[in-house]
């Protein structure tokens, strides 16, 4: 496919649905702010940011399956399994821990292919394939720790460098993390890789008559999204400095929240990046004002349980309206020109 390819306006117009959740992201940090005063601080606002980096990690890599109709739910598992994989090789074949950082990464992306393979050539529902991937990955977290939660005693520094180290006061993994979502950001609107995303999310059979390689693309996209879960994971074990055999557990509702509320559809074809991101935010400040407030932790859970769901619910009204609206313009009376051509006439103009 190529680059001077125009797509059409419906996938331009659904890629610049950005920033219409920032707007209740600052309402709600000015809120909070004064119902609690410390809220404001600069190190706790520097806190929220830097507990959202893994959250905005992995959801931006959601948002990519996202965006082609599919879903990942093995991506919460890679979080764990990736980097306890690179740890344990790292300790057991005694080689220098920094290596670690691409082995996790590696890994992830070849969990990711092997998504992809089940899901394109298999042709295993995303739902089934990915599924069974999460508790594959959990047991064999389990097999490789043998059953044991994995603590830097000085041997894994290499590893937890961006979540042990500061740069201008801010965490290495935030810094990664921004990097990240900016760089996808600009992917999927800039790249024609990008732009195949929002038409096979769209409409897959135009898609492939238009030429673009659906198989290739859908492939790719998983094994993308594998690798960003192993960079997530490294992320949130070096901020914890250990990898525990829980982690990433449950982190695939956040995600999905966070893309719902940014205006992500999980039908494929709509969202971005960036309104992504302002999802993980508002969670973010929610979870911080609540703990701010001395709630207990059973109702932090349940409010976040409550947003995910409330999210679904407008996420579901919102296709059915979009559909309806599909259906009413597909139905719009049809004439015939002159010259043989079916062209639409406005029934208002008409009369």
């Amino acid at each position: 496919m190529s680059d001077s390819v125009r797509m059409p306006g419906w996938v331009e117009r659904a890629k610049h649905v950005h920033w219409s959740m920032y707007p209740l992201v600052l309402l709600l940090a000015i809120v909070a702010s004064l119902v609690v005063p410390n809220f404001a601080a600069p190190d706790n606002l520097r806190n929220i940011i830097e507990q959202s980096g893994v959250l905005a990690v992995l959801t931006a890599a959601e948002v990519l399956v996202l965006l082609t109709g599919r879903f990942d739910l093995s991506l919460e598992s890679i979080v764990g399994f990736a980097p306890m994989a690179a740890a344990v090789l790292v300790t057991k074949a005694a080689i220098p821990s920094s290596l670690g950082i691409p082995i996790a990464i590696i890994v992830g992306a070849l969990v990711g292919f092997v998504n992809g393979f089940l899901i394109v050539k298999v042709h295993l529902q995303p739902f089934i394939a990915t599924l069974g991937m999460l508790t594959l990955l959990r047991g064999a977290m389990m097999i490789i720790s043998s059953g044991k939660a994995v603590y830097n005693t000085g041997d894994l520094d290499g590893m937890m460098w961006f979540g042990q180290t500061r740069i201008a006061g801010v965490l290495a993994a935030t810094w990664l993390a921004i990097a990240i979502v900016v760089l996808l950001a600009i992917l999927t609107t800039r790249h024609r890789f990008g732009r195949a995303l929002y038409a096979i999310g769209g409409n897959e059979s135009a898609s492939r008559a238009a030429g673009i390689p659906v198989d290739r693309t859908l492939w790719l996209v998983y094994i993308v999204a594998g690798a960003l879960a192993g960079a997530a994971g490294l992320m949130l074990s070096g901020r914890l400095n250990s990898i525990p055999l829980s982690q990433g557990d449950g982190m695939i509702f956040d995600v999905f929240a966070a893309a719902v509320i940014g205006g992500v559809a999980l039908t494929g074809g709509k969202g971005s990046i960036y309104g992504a991101v302002s999802g993980v935010l508002l969670l973010g400040i929610v979870s911080n004002l609540l703990t701010l407030a001395n709630v207990s932790s059973y109702w932090v859970q349940a409010t976040r349980g409550a947003i995910i769901l409330i999210a679904m619910i407008i996420a579901s009204v919102a296709e059915v309206r979009r559909r309806r609206g599909v259906v009413t313009r597909d139905t719009t009376p049809s004439i015939r020109t002159g010259n043989g051509v079916s062209s639409s006439t406005n029934i208002r103009e008409s009369a």
